[in-house]
Parts: C-alpha cells; sequence; structure tokens
C-alpha cells in the first residue's frame, strides 16, 4: 500500500516531526510505503479499471484501488443562514461559541464538531474532531441553557490504536506552539510517554503503550506545569509530583 501524504510525517498536525516519524516507521514496517510532501492530482484508469494514481510532483503510483481521506469540514451552512459567527476556515472552521458554547446569538448554543469554542486557559479558540469531546460539550451546552455557569475548560484528548500501538493524546501543541519534545521510557520499544514543551511549560503529553497515566498528564497540563525535564523523563519519578513543579 502507499499512501500520499502533503505533510512530511502521518500525524504531522498534532505530533509535529519528531514523534510524526515514529508512525512512519510503525506502518513502514507494516509494509506500508510513504511518499511524502505530495497532493494527489490525478486517477489514471482503462475501461473502468483505476491503472495508476498521480501526484502533483510527476510521480505516478501503481494501483487498482485508491481511498482518497480528504478530511471533514464542518457543516455551518443552517449557522451561516441565520446569521451566526463563523469562523474562517483557515483557521478551523466551525460556528464560533464562547467558552459556555454560546454562539453570537445569546439563545442559540453549539456543541460537537462543528463548535469553535474559545477555551478558558488555552488561550485559543479550538474546534475538536473527536467523539470524547461531543460527549462532554452536549451536556456542558445543556447546562449553560439551564442558566448554569458553564466554562467548558476540558484538556482536549483523543486516542488512536494502530496495529499494536496504542496511544492516547492530551493538549494542544501543534508544530511551532513548542520548543522541546521530553521522553520518558523506552521510544524504542515503542513503551513511553512523550510530553511537548514550551519554556518549559508541558503544553500536551502522549501515552504510547503505557495506561492509566491521562489524569496525570492532563493534570500537568492543566496546572501549567514546569518540571525538570530530567525529572520529567525519569520512570522512577511519579508523574503526580511533578504537577506542583
Amino acid at each position: 500500500m502507499t499512501v500520499v501524504e502533503p505533510e512530511p510525517t502521518p500525524l504531522h498536525t498534532v505530533l509535529g516531526p519528531e514523534l510524526g516519524q515514529l508512525f512512519t516507521d510503525l506502518h513502514s514496517e507494516h509494509g506500508v510505503r510513504f511518499h511524502f510532501g505530495a497532493r494527489l492530482t490525478e486517477i489514471a484508469g482503462h475501461d473502468g479499471m483505476v491503472l495508476a494514481a498521480r501526484t502533483d510532483d510527476g510521480e505516478e503510483h501503481p494501483a487498482h484501488d485508491v481511498l482518497a481521506a480528504i478530511g471533514a469540514a464542518p457543516r455551518t451552512a443552517l449557522a451561516e443562514a441565520a446569521g451566526l459567527a463563523l469562523v474562517d476556515r483557515a483557521d478551523g472552521g466551525g460556528v464560533a461559541v464562547d467558552a459556555s458554547l454560546r454562539t453570537s446569538d445569546p439563545d442559540i448554543y453549539a456543541a460537537g464538531d462543528v463548535a469553535a469554542a474559545e477555551h478558558p486557559w488555552l488561550g485559543t479558540r479550538l474546534r475538536v474532531e473527536h467523539w470524547a469531546n461531543a460527549l462532554h460539550e452536549g451536556p456542558a451546552a445543556a447546562r449553560a441553557m439551564l442558566g448554569r455557569e458553564v466554562s467548558y475548560d476540558r484538556v482536549p484528548y483523543f486516542f488512536s490504536d494502530q496495529y499494536d500501538l496504542g496511544m492516547e493524546y492530551s493538549g494542544y501543541a501543534p508544530p511551532g506552539s513548542y520548543d522541546q519534545v521530553v521522553c520518558r521510557g523506552d521510544v524504542g520499544k515503542r513503551e513511553f510517554i512523550a510530553f511537548w514543551l514550551s519554556e518549559g511549560r508541558v503544553l500536551a503529553g502522549m501515552n504510547v503503550n503505557v495506561w492509566d497515566v491521562t489524569t496525570d498528564i492532563q493534570r500537568l497540563i492543566r496546572a501549567g506545569a514546569r518540571p525538570d525535564p530530567e525529572a520529567l523523563a525519569d520512570p522512577a519519578v511519579p508523574l503526580t509530583e511533578l504537577a506542583t513543579a
């Protein structure tokens, strides 16, 4: 199988190049061939049969089946027709809501994949495409509708299982927002926790084949902890001791 990917690594916009390479190696070991830095431009065939996929760098990849994963776009037509404020597509798109999930119309709320919410302590607007986000935002919006004080401030989270690798990612650290990646555990065996830091502050963490640590990782992120990198990398130092560092 060949994967054509415009970014330099898989999951690049979330993990950056440091950990993205881990997933390149993982899939390559299972026979996947990557073609990075290119986009699909044409599917060539004959008599209704696919024969090749062509990319914008002039390459041609023989194929009989092509799956185009073009991503998802929030369906905002109804919100637009209602005159609600939207977020520019270049910034992730979606319906603009505040921390209580209220739209620009004080009587209308939005939750789930379509809602681009102001995050109280991340200092940015996020639209999270994961079922866990929709699971928690819906009840939060309902509480706000009932007049209760609501500030939706959950740590962004998603998980993925790929072959024998299971991972959970918490936080928000896109490429360019961090200046250091610290790992504790055995990266070679793919049993470790990675942390993305900016000026020493923990922005995000990903546990790979290490379980029951999500709460501790999220506590570090929420606390704005700035632990000593050596202690953060040392599995002998409990994460619970670093939340106040």
